[in-house]
This record gives C-alpha cells, structure tokens and sequence, in this order.
C-alpha cells in the first residue's frame, strides 16, 4: 500500500499537470530511488488509458559518466531515447530523486559545460513542443537522504516539507482544486505586469530595470512544476541594466555558486564575482553567446516554501523572492534569446525592496500590493 502523499502526488502529477487522456504517449523519467511514486505514476496513467514508458536511471548515473567517459563524442552524444520521447509524445514526467546532491563536484567545468550543450537540445525540443501545444510536462521531485542533507533537515522533516509545498500533505481536501485556486490568485498578479513596459527592482541587494514590452507572463500554478508558485516571463533581451547580489547560491550542475552579483549593460553581463567556484561561473557565462542574456524574470509566490534547501525546483518559488535566470528563454513567453544553459539565481525581497511597474509600485518588502 502506497503512502497516502505519494498516492496524491501521482493522482496531481497525471491527472492535473499532464492531463492524461486515452491514447497518450507518456514518459516517466526518475531514479530508482524514486520506485515509490513512479509505480503509483505508472499505475495511474493506466488507468487513465495511458501508455506509460519508464525511463529509469541509476542514482549515481552522472557521476560514473564522468568518471568513465573518456572521449568527446560522448560527451556531445544526444541521449537517443529522451530526445525521442521530446520529440514524439505526448506527456513527460520527470521526477528527480537524486542519491548525492554534490556528486559532480569535482567534475571539469569544461566537460560538464561541454555536456550541457548535448543535453540542452532534448531541453529546446521539450520548450519548442510545449509551446506549440504538442507536449506536456511536468518535473518534480521525491524526497531522498540527499536532498533531506542538502536542505539542513531531518529526513522526515523533509518529507513533509516536500508533500506541504505540493498541497499533498492531506492539508486540503482536494489537491487539485487547490492549485486551480492558486492559478486564479496569480492571475491577478499577472495583470499587474501584463501590456506594461518597465520594470524596476529596487533594494539593499539589487537596483536593477528591465523591459516586458510585449511579452508574456506565464501562471505557473502546477502544471509544470511541482510544488510550483511563480509568474514569469522572458525580459526583453537588450533591456536589462542595473546590478544585483544574489542573496542565496546559485547552483548549476551539482555545483554551487556562492555571493553571485552580476552587473548588466545592455541586457549582457558586462561583469561577474562570486565568493566561491568563480571560474565555474565564467566558464558557464562563456558557454555560448546567449549565455549572458536573460531568458527569464520571475516572482515567487508559495510561502509555504519558507527556506532554502539547495534544490532549485523549491527554492525559486519562496515567497517573497524574485529570480532571474541566464540563457535559454521559453519561447511561449515571447523571449528569444537561446543558449545551451538556464541558470536560475534566486534575490530575497522581503526587506526594504519593491518592484515597480511604468513607475507605480507594485509589490513591497515580498507581498504584492494587489
């Protein structure tokens, strides 16, 4: 007998996220840490009249391909099945659920970014897809020792952390019911930005001015992400000027980034510092030309996400914060800058900061004025 969170978690995974009908191609990606929900996810497709295709690896899978790849081409080797599944079906559920969150660590900069470059095109072929209307997906995450170590927190702590965020804790009635409720709620946030031009960040950790000119907010409310909690957009790429100090580190690839300020001219990354792992920094901002662009500036509303843990699927949702991320934008939005990499870096607002909107505030100290 399954857990009851899990057995919620699959029901909001297929039936609200994915939206899984008869006939429906679907990919079910995980570690075999992950067992538990994949077969409720697994089962529930079924029954849903799904054609679920698993698609599992090893927990410590990336760490023995770096260990033991020894020539370029598999490094820029196009995983055959993923790309497929991008490009062919119907639904993709990721479910991440990693064994050692810092087992790429000491992994070459170079080989990693080099990697990047392969991966990101099953990434562009899952945004191209999705944002014609032609594929589905959602990534989450199942709660490992890992995870629970990186967040500071002990393991059952961390299960219901993670099941609180989602709404799947039995908290409410109706998980499903609860993030349609949430959609609407961010609806009105959303009008707040939409039709309108600039964008102004103000605080002790950013001054920093953007342009939305005819771009698009997206609601993210779970059908994406889960847990989820955020509005987001692509900026306008040559738009962005200013400065910021991102308040919490920024990790990529298993490695982490901390004291990150970036200093923009012109939408491009003009200067870069960090306090630890610099030259990973530089090496990823020098991974392709769209690298030091913006693809995406977002708001994070889910305050029941109230620290940070390491995982950016939590973490860029915090209530109370904004983020950004470097490289590749989502095409839906409108934005169109491209690059192998999406970096989201995460700025605490919930202190003497504000955002403006044409010059009216908005939003001050992490609530919307709404």
């Amino acid at each position: 007998m399954a857990d009851s969170n899990v057995t919620r978690m699959a029901q909001v995974l297929v039936d609200y996220s994915t939206a899984i009908q008869p006939g429906d191609t679907v990919l079910i990606e995980a570690t075999t840490l992950a067992e538990e929900l994949v077969r409720e996810v697994y089962r529930r497709v079924l029954e849903r009249g799904g054609h679920p295709h698993l698609l599992l690896a090893l927990p410590d899978q990336d760490e023995i391909f770096y260990a033991a790849a020894s020539r370029d081409e598999q490094l820029d080797f196009v995983p055959a099945l993923h790309h497929y599944a991008a490009e062919n079906f119907d639904a993709r559920i990721r479910i991440y659920s990693e064994g050692n969150t810092r087992g790429l660590n000491s992994v070459n900069p170079a080989r990693q970014a080099r990697r990047q470059k392969a991966l990101s095109v099953v990434q562009r072929a899952v945004f191209r897809r999705a944002a014609a209307d032609q594929l589905r997906w959602v990534s989450t995450l199942f709660p490992t020792q890992a995870y629970a170590m990186e967040a500071g927190m002990g393991w059952h702590e961390y299960c219901q952390f993670v099941f609180s965020a989602c709404a799947v804790d039995g908290s409410v009635a109706d998980p499903v019911a609860y993030w349609q409720e949430v959609g609407k709620q961010q609806q009105k946030f959303i009008t707040a930005f939409q039709g309108h031009d600039r964008v102004t960040l103000r605080g002790p950790n950013v001054d920093l001015t953007l342009s939305i000119r005819e771009r698009r907010f997206l609601n993210s409310c779970g059908i994406h992400n889960m847990p989820d909690g955020e509005i987001y957009t692509g900026p306008v790429e040559d738009s962005v000027e200013g400065w910021v100090r991102f308040t919490y580190p920024a990790i990529y690839g298993g490695r982490a980034v901390e004291g990150v300020e970036l200093t923009f001219q012109k939408g491009q990354v003009v200067r870069a510092t960090a306090r630890t792992n610099l030259e990973f920094l530089e090496q990823t901002l020098n991974s392709d030309p769209g690298a030091r662009y913006l693809g995406e500036f977002a708001i994070g509303t889910n305050f029941h996400i109230h620290r940070f843990t390491g995982n950016i699927l939590f973490d860029e949702k915090i209530g109370g914060t904004f983020h950004m991320a470097l490289g590749n934008s989502y095409p839906e939005t409108g934005g169109r800058n491209q690059s192998a990499i999406h970096w989201d870096m995460i700025c605490d607002l919930r202190t003497d900061s504000e955002i403006l909107v044409d010059g009216e505030v908005v939003y001050r100290n992490g609530e919307f004025l709404i």
